[in-house]
């Protein structure tokens, strides 16, 4: 199985600008985040996806691939379809596409493993990451998303809200009660639903709650969620890197 491992990262950010050009103990985010990629033995390769000059030559500099595209793109999904589509045109194609976050500098390479793992399975469309909640701190806040999956594995919603809500019990104890998992941001598609999904407009639900897997949900395309042991660390702002003191 071909896998292709792309690394969305664009400079202008609105909390935090230049932000995978910033140094985290002596290396760059985005060459972290490659590296860390690299070292997963499932990919067959990485590439960088931006839009920005700096980053191209930064990426270029430490002898990591990396393709200029579109600055007019609105996610990290779209960004990854035009790459995929670009090798594709070149002849290059592959079995599964991975996006992975370029704002995890020590995203562990097992979590991109579990995710090509998955692909195994032929009704895998689309896959993604789900860890345990353990703290009610962190159930109840809204910058964490929330994954709730069936039986099947299949997600049945995402939401920014504590969900699902336990009847009669102090919501400061509801991870007593019920087993609650965060979404881990990492995709993996199939190169042909990549290419449908980013033709999708916005959807109600999506706007709602500021989550485009809600809006592949809404038109019916299942997402397998695959629990995972390792933690995911993701700087949105310069305050976050305090989160990092500790690592090297």
């Amino acid at each position: 199985m071909k896998v292709l491992g792309i690394i969305p990262a664009r400079y202008s950010s609105t909390r935090f600008p230049g932000k995978p050009l910033v140094v985290i103990n002596g290396k760059s985010m985005i060459r972290r985040v490659c590296e860390q990629a690299l070292s997963c033995t499932g990919l067959s390769e990485v590439i960088v996806a931006t839009d920005d000059l700096s980053i191209e030559n930064h990426v270029t500099s430490f002898g990591g691939k990396v393709m200029m595209t579109s600055a007019s793109h609105r996610s990290g999904t779209e960004r990854c379809s035009e790459v995929c589509e670009a090798l594709r045109i070149r002849g290059m194609e592959y079995d599964v596409i991975v996006n992975i976050q370029g704002d995890e500098p020590y995203i562990h390479p097992g979590q991109i493993e579990q995710v090509i793992e998955c692909f195994s399975l032929k009704e895998a469309m689309i896959v993604t990451l789900m860890k345990k909640i353990n703290s009610a701190e962190e159930l109840h806040n809204p910058d964490v998303v929330k994954a709730l999956a069936g039986i099947n594995g299949k997600a049945l919603y995402f939401s920014r809200a504590s969900v699902p809500f336990v009847r009669g019990a102090d919501a400061a104890e509801w991870p007593g009660h019920h087993n609650f998992f965060k979404h881990i941001g990492i995709y993996g598609y199939r190169p042909d639903v990549l290419k449908e999904i980013v033709k999708l407009p916005p959807s109600p639900l999506e706007t709602a709650e500021s989550l485009e897997q809600l809006r592949w949900l809404e038109n019916g395309f299942d997402i397998i969620l695959k629990e995972t042991a390792y933690e995911s660390v993701a700087i949105d702002s310069p305050g976050d890197l305090l989160k990092l003191t500790n690592r090297g």
